[in-house]
């Protein structure tokens, strides 16, 4: 599960590869090294950023302060940081959303 990577107790940063325009937002899959996530904002002036970063917020219950865009801003790929939540946290999260992934 090379997305998710552990940078403090508390701390994790995982790799994301943004679907823009999709029906809605929610994880689709993976994408190589990265959490595919569909969103259904448009690539244009941050707006799907700000799409994944509330979709991320949401999923780990975490306030939208605690997501923080890493590197990526017009890319694809981006790396978000998530703050107040452990590795471990966000395992069984997405395991229970999408447990296909943690096979």
């Amino acid at each position: 599960m090379t997305y998710l990577v552990q940078e403090s107790a508390d701390t994790i940063t995982i790799n994301v590869y943004v679907q823009p325009r999709s029906s809605r937002n929610c994880i689709v899959g993976l994408h190589g090294d990265a959490l595919k996530i569909g969103t259904n904002a448009p690539p244009v002036d941050g707006k799907a950023n700000e799409a994944i970063k509330k979709f991320l917020a949401k999923t780990f219950n975490l306030a939208k302060s605690n997501v923080v865009l890493k590197s990526g801003q017009q890319s694809r790929h981006k790396k978000f940081i998530l703050q107040d939540i452990s590795l471990e946290e966000a395992r069984k999260i997405i395991e229970k959303i999408y447990p296909d992934l943690m096979q």
